[in-house]
């Protein structure tokens, strides 16, 4: 039997040493990598010396106006014909020279269609981040199906292009990524691939270091998109509510900073989850916002210039 065909996709803005280091990592995995396609935003901000690293790498540079989350990794599925897509982010490290190889096996079970990987903090992450990691990426890997979803809720349908693979037919035939949509582009997805009969499988064992310290402000203005995503797929998310599962990680990072006696790091947690959990009501509620309001509030700000093309796929429901 022949080997899947595997490419990897990535958008890209002003990468750096990052980047560097994930082309790196690359080159050296097990599996055989067919492609490395890049999409680019902003040419002037590209470092030619990237194309030298790494031979089979490919760059397409798109302005930052055509910049979307959903659209653009719609478009690099497109351009290839591999039989997995390995969609990653530019600041996502590979651990090992495993990873690759790790979310291939996933997809000898015949149910498995998407895998993700296990994000590990990075160097310098700070404790409550990296707790975060440990809570949302734990160590044991799991298969998730439509069974799963009265105990797991609406993560069943977790799933972070940060670094995941995906069945490019499968994808194809469930219409793949919505287009212009402000994030959350793998999650809608993933959504529709386990109301297709299909399963998700979380490769802990395929490891990438990605970690943010973001302030409070960044921390708002993230959620404020997640919110927005999901209050524009209701019928995702509202059968499904995710707030539960928030509370349950305040809860137990607010046990873990006093296990290991950094008592003092509570009103840090506390303040942050106030500023995420102000972020996610406001973007669920944007409809109601002025403009203005919600221009302050989006990390992804150019998304707002064009929300009338947002092209609103209706994820596949078979049961």
């Amino acid at each position: 039997m022949n080997k899947p065909i595997v490419d990897i996709l990535i958008p890209t803005y002003r990468p750096g040493q990052e980047f560097e280091e994930l082309l790196l990592g690359l080159l050296k995995q097990t599996y055989p990598v067919r492609n490395i396609l890049i999409v680019n935003t902003n040419a002037s901000l590209w470092d030619s010396r990237f194309e030298q690293i790494v031979p089979n790498l490919y760059v397409d540079h798109v302005e930052q106006r055509q910049f979307d989350h959903g659209g653009t990794r719609a478009a690099m599925a497109d351009a290839s014909d591999a039989d997995l897509l390995l969609f990653m982010t530019q600041d996502a490290i590979p651990a090992d020279e495993m990873l690759v190889e790790h979310l291939v096996m996933q997809f000898s079970l015949p149910q498995v269609k998407a895998a993700y990987a296990r994000q590990l903090p990075k160097a310098g992450c700070s404790i409550l981040e990296a707790y975060t990691r440990g809570f949302n990426y734990p160590p044991e890997s799991d298969i998730k199906d439509y069974g799963d979803l009265p105990k797991l809720g609406l993560k069943t349908f977790f799933c972070s292009n940060v670094c995941a693979m995906y069945d490019r037919k499968v994808y194809e035939e469930l219409g793949g990524f919505v287009s212009h949509t402000i994030f959350n582009e793998d999650m809608i997805y993933a959504a529709g691939l386990i109301e297709a009969g299909y399963s998700i499988a979380y490769a802990a064992d395929a490891q990438v270091y990605h970690s943010h310290n973001y302030g409070c402000i960044a921390q708002l203005k993230r959620n404020f998109d997640l919110g927005v995503s999901q209050a524009q797929y209701p019928e995702i998310f509202e059968k499904y509510p995710s707030e539960g599962e928030g509370i349950r990680m305040v809860k137990q990072t607010a046990a873990y900073v006093c296990r290991i006696h950094r008592p003092w790091l509570l009103a840090s947690l506390f303040f942050q989850s106030g500023f995420k959990y102000l972020g996610y009501l406001l973007g669920k509620h944007y409809q109601r916002l002025p403009r203005v309001v919600i221009r302050h509030c989006t990390m992804n700000k150019n998304w707002w210039k064009f929300p009338s093309k947002k092209r609103r796929k209706k994820y596949n429901n078979q049961r």
